[in-house]
């Protein structure tokens, strides 16, 4: 008899790598890592990027816009394919889909082509519907919300790496003799080349579920039936809200605190990079606290008391987020942004440790609306109150308290 465990875990051990769970886990979570290299490898440059196309604040509002506009459509997709053509080719196809516009950015010369170019990248914020659906399917439903906070968190974590990262490898690359408009336009080159070498490894190393994958496995009929009648389930509607306050923020804040603390608070690039960056390695811990709290609670007290972690987390979030925008320095403006991404990465893994129940049977529909929608919601803030990067802590508190 086989002693290869075919079933969901019950147990997370994240120093473990043994068994198709766990080899998935670590794969997915560093596939996410890297993806957010190549979606927000420009974030930190634009400081340089804005003197080298001759951007204005309407142009690099725009630009945000577009970072992530295509996520929105790619993410209703993505969970369809995720449902019926399993998670292992569709994040094997994104990344080399998404590693072609990330690689040939440099090429834009003017505002246009860089917007377009922008646009195509924004479809790599996709792969974190893959992320948690491929984690779900690898965790039994009492580690499921912890599993999926951790995976996300740590995958998350590439946004604040990128942060730091980026200006390294542009200063880099000046210091080898190259101009700073040659520069930004070459270190591009390195995250297409890493989301290349994961798609390698994901396609390779991974399988769909712990019984193989959708196309060797009987499981591939049932879950090619997606159910579109769950959308009318209010539920998913109020956690795309809930993650829209938060994730959505995230990323907002990802593209343009460089640049803000830039222009707000006169940092040279690298190191406004490294404070955008402390932000986005608060996901090390932060993310995976929500889903920890998330399935303790929802032990003890189902999943209204995951609800109502999730309604505490966001208004400790909304309290920071107006603790910055009132911040008159930089070490306050340092200290209210921790304090507001601590609560708003507990509310990401608070978030999805209760989407993956709403519906078992379309856990990728589900998880895919939700980060679309939430992505939809902060473009039309984003479009609607017309931000600029000084008035960015306003749109972020008004966003919240929406």
């Amino acid at each position: 008899m086989s002693s290869i465990n075919t079933k969901p875990l019950s147990k997370l051990n994240v120093f473990s790598f043994k068994g198709i769970q766990m080899r998935t886990f670590h794969i997915t979570w560093f596939t996410f890592f890297v993806c957010f290299f190549g979606w927000f490898g420009l974030a930190p440059l634009m400081p340089t990027i804005k003197e080298s196309l001759h951007l204005d604040k309407s142009q690099i509002g725009n630009i945000v816009i577009a970072s992530v506009s295509g996520t929105i459509v790619a993410r209703l997709l993505i969970g369809r394919l995720c449902d019926t053509w399993g998670p292992r080719k569709t994040y094997t196809a994104l990344l080399l889909i998404g590693a072609i516009p990330v690689m040939c950015v440099g090429l834009a010369e003017s505002y246009t082509s860089f917007l377009l170019f922008r646009l195509a990248i924004s479809i790599i914020g996709a792969s974190f519907v893959i992320t948690q659906f491929h984690t779900s399917m690898m965790f039994a439903s009492n580690i499921k919300g912890t599993a999926n906070a951790v995976a996300g968190g740590w995958g998350n974590l590439g946004g604040g790496v990128t942060n730091i990262v980026m200006p390294l490898i542009f200063a880099a690359i000046v210091a080898a003799g190259y101009t700073s408009d040659e520069a930004w336009r070459k270190a591009m080159i390195f995250p297409g080349l890493m989301m290349l070498i994961a798609a390698f490894l994901y396609f390779k190393y991974t399988k769909d579920t712990p019984e193989g994958n959708f196309d060797e496995i009987e499981r591939v009929k049932e879950k090619g039936k997606t159910d579109y009648s769950v959308l009318k389930d209010w539920r998913i509607w109020a956690l795309t809200l809930a993650y829209a306050m938060c994730f959505g923020m995230e990323i907002t804040f990802d593209n343009i605190a460089a640049l803000h603390f830039v222009q707000e608070y006169k940092l040279d690039q690298s190191t406004a990079g490294f404070w955008a960056g402390v932000f986005g390695l608060m996901n090390l811990f932060a993310r995976a606290l929500g889903g920890i709290f998330a399935d303790r609670i929802g032990k003890a007290y189902g999943m209204r008391g995951k609800g109502i972690l999730l309604a505490g987390v966001l208004l400790l979030e909304g309290i920071g987020l107006i603790l910055f925008a009132r911040a008159g320095s930089l070490p306050l403006a340092i200290i209210s942004m921790l304090s507001f991404a601590l609560f708003l990465k507990m509310a990401n893994g608070a978030t999805y440790a209760i989407t993956p129940f709403i519906n078992e049977k379309n856990v990728g529909l589900v998880s895919g609306v939700v980060g679309a929608v939430a992505t939809w919601v902060v473009c039309y803030l984003v479009f609607y109150l017309k931000v600029r990067l000084l008035h960015m802590p306003r749109l972020l508190v008004i966003s919240v308290l929406s």
